[in-house]
């Protein structure tokens, strides 16, 4: 005998209390819903914010960067 034998065959519970709930609404207990309002709006943010900050950081090492190549393109150019 397996663990649901006994109730297996058993006719389901319908409620005499509570009416029927509607497949819109049961399927909106199981939706998506914002915990954090506003939280994917303040982390696009603080993204934009981090990335101008290494852009600045970075900009004197891709002037650095540019000018180097240049000058290795007018090294080539003479030869």
């Amino acid at each position: 005998m397996s663990n649901y034998d006994d109730i297996i065959n058993l006719p389901h519970h319908v409620s005499a209390k509570h009416p029927k709930m509607s497949m819109y609404n049961r399927a909106a207990q199981f939706s998506p819903f914002a915990a954090l309002t506003g939280y994917e709006k303040a982390i696009e943010e603080a993204q934009k914010k981090q990335e101008e900050a290494v852009r600045r950081r970075n900009a004197p090492v891709d002037e650095v960067n540019n000018m180097s190549t240049d000058i290795n393109i007018e090294r080539n150019e003479g030869l």
